[in-house]
């Protein structure tokens, strides 16, 4: 019998194929047998096509990239998101130091202050899952379930895919920028969210819940990591004093 590695993306039943080939390339769209839809209608489908649906945050797309394809970018995706998100930051700490000297375009290359910016994007991301994780362990453990951790942590990387959409709003700067930023930060939750929700199959009560838990605790550090950097620049005169 042959391995059941595909899901439906409508009842996410467990399915063997997702089309069988036959001779002269004729293919069919294996129907499920629980829901009696095709297992997975996105097979069809033009790539953009399914990237619509997935900014849509249609359940069914994401199912259908989570489960039904194999893709092992989510590392790559995750860097360039937090690239995208320390040059949004990095721009707007240089948009705040004031230069009439053109050789300081050299210099502002070369500076530290981007790779800085970029550990601080990673670590709260890391700190965002922990909490996610942290909310959604004991809840999984009362309910007898076992929480696959690399599925999960898959997921939340993929639907971070909203943070390139910081690039063309810095590039792009107007007087609404800082309304576009929460807007992709929104963005970025709600995938979050649904992707929970694919994974684990679970409510979006519970979803939501353990998006919140993520955002919260992340925002506690944040929130201490910028006055310790307060402090610490409060502190620094008086080393030259």
């Amino acid at each position: 019998m042959a391995k059941l590695a595909f899901k439906c993306i409508e009842c996410t039943e467990d399915a063997s194929e997702l089309h069988r080939d036959y001779s002269n390339g004729i293919l069919k769209i294996t129907i499920c047998k629980s829901c009696a839809k095709p297992v997975d209608k996105y097979i069809e489908y033009d790539p953009v096509i399914i990237l619509i649906d997935a900014i849509l945050c249609k359940i069914q797309a994401f199912r259908h990239i989570l489960f039904n394809t194999e893709i092992n970018i989510h590392w790559k995706l995750c860097i360039f998101c937090l690239l995208c998100e320390a040059y949004l930051r990095w721009s707007q700490l240089q948009g705040s130091e004031v230069t009439s000297d053109p050789a300081d375009i050299i210099r502002y290359t070369k500076e530290w202050d981007f790779y800085g910016m970029f550990a601080l994007a990673a670590l709260e991301l890391a700190v965002y899952c922990v909490g996610v994780l942290a909310v959604l362990w004991p809840v999984q453990w009362l309910y007898g379930c076992s929480l696959n951790l690399a599925p999960l942590l898959k997921a939340l990387l993929l639907s971070c895919y909203g943070k390139v959409l910081l690039i063309p709003a810095v590039i792009w700067e107007h007087d609404y920028s800082p309304l576009c930023f929460r807007l992709i930060r929104l963005f970025v939750l709600t995938s979050n969210t649904q992707a929970i929700r694919v994974i684990l199959n679970c409510s979006r009560r519970l979803s939501v819940l353990a998006v919140f838990g993520g955002l919260l605790l992340e925002t506690c550090v944040s929130d201490s990591l910028h006055k310790l950097q307060l402090n610490s620049h409060d502190y620094l005169p008086d080393l030259y004093t």
